[in-house]
């Protein structure tokens, strides 16, 4: 981890800034450097509090209204010569594993810089057939932009293991798996062999993130969804955090938090997310309420779900219609801005630190509030309510 990682988070003014700085990767992991892609900060203090954020302007093709995009990074400030206020997010001395990090724009993604931020030791698990590119780019500096934490520092990956978590060990791994060319080169990528070797590398883990999820057929109705893609769905996006947590835990200390990352179709109709994956989100959210009582009684390990609003990663231009939820989330939640991964990131970071210690079994939104709406606002029937809009 950066010798000057801090204890802490804290809500601040976000202004867009660049700086550069280059270090070595260094050999048998993946631990980077670079340059910053969005904000410069000073030091990192050990207080997290909620200070003013500065809006910017956004517009969108599907209408012609302009919304304040309010944007809250992980800020910092000096802390010499005057006392620690407010209440620490201090990660220092914890361990996390993040499984589903395969690029820098992504939940995951925002998730580990948050957790480094708060003093977490970062290691990654990587889908197999996307770990070439992923340290490519790694050691190329194609992410470098990206990791600039709070203090100024850049977050340091100290290792990548290759994961596929639809397997739990290699006997269930068919054979032409074995055999495709995208997994050679590569070993102990299941569920099992990569807990074990998390174990053999550094003993303990203290926070096990889920950041992963697919459906084969999530562009079909469920109405003609197979059954093959249904059961695909549900393995990779939902069973897969069951393997994770059983065969992490072993390793967990006591005290430790595990998150996963679900969406609000689990519980509402979102036309055109298919293939079963609502049905594994609903799955995904049920368990995470048994495995807390589970994991709670036997091993005094937390689990917490983030139902995450829409964000524009690579795997969510999968859906295809990834732009049209923004700008209906931005027209009718109550808070009329695009949502930042690093808010995402940040309670994330809140929830495995000690502040939500009697916190489990929950799943929290971070979506600007728009899972509490039961009408789309923006509908013409509303015309004449004059509810409140953010316009400019």
């Amino acid at each position: 981890m950066a010798t000057t990682a801090a204890s802490s988070l804290q809500i601040a003014t976000a202004r867009p800034c660049i700086s550069s700085s280059r270090r070595l990767f260094k050999a048998g992991a993946a631990i980077l450097s670079g340059n910053s892609k969005e904000v410069s900060w000073n030091k990192l203090t050990s207080a997290c509090h909620i200070s003013s954020v500065q809006p910017f302007q956004r517009s969108f093709t599907s209408s012609s209204i302009k919304f304040d995009n309010v944007v809250t990074k992980a800020m910092s400030e000096a802390t010499e010569n005057k006392p620690i206020s407010g209440l620490p997010i201090d990660l220092r001395g914890k361990r996390a594993f993040i499984a589903g990090v395969a690029d820098d724009n992504g939940y995951g993604w925002a998730i580990a810089k948050s957790l480094a931020a708060a003093g977490a030791e970062i290691l990654l698990g990587t889908w197999v057939p996307a770990l070439n590119i992923f340290e490519s780019s790694l050691r190329r500096g194609k992410f470098d932009e990206s990791r600039v934490l709070p203090d100024g520092s850049l977050m340091e990956i100290t290792k990548v293991y290759p994961l596929d978590a639809v397997f739990d060990n290699l006997e269930d791994v068919p054979e032409d798996i074995k055999a495709n060319k995208r997994y050679a080169g590569s070993s102990n990528w299941t569920v099992q062999e990569v807990a074990e070797s998390v174990k053999n590398d550094f003993g303990s883990i203290d926070i096990l993130v889920h950041s992963l999820a697919n459906g084969p057929e999530v562009t079909k109705p469920l109405l003609e969804t197979s059954r093959n893609g249904y059961l695909a769905a549900i393995s990779a996006s939902s069973y897969s955090y069951v393997s994770l947590l059983k065969h992490f835990i072993p390793i967990m200390n006591p005290g430790g938090s595990s998150i996963s990352l679900t969406y609000i179709a689990s519980e509402r109709i979102i036309p055109g997310y298919g293939g079963g994956m609502s049905s594994a989100k609903a799955a995904l959210e049920s368990d995470t309420r048994v495995l807390a009582f589970e994991a709670g009684r036997k091993h005094k390990v937390r689990v917490n779900a983030i139902s995450a609003g829409p964000l524009r990663s690579r795997a969510a231009k999968a859906i295809g219609f990834i732009d049209m939820m923004i700008d209906y989330s931005i027209v009718n939640a109550p808070l009329q801005k695009e949502l930042s991964a690093d808010e995402v990131g940040n309670t994330a970071a809140f929830l495995a630190s000690p502040l939500a210690s009697a916190i489990t079994g929950a799943v929290i939104y971070v979506d600007n509030g728009l899972n509490a709406m039961g009408v789309g606002v923006d509908s013409p029937i509303f015309k004449d309510l004059d509810i409140p809009t953010d316009k400019h």
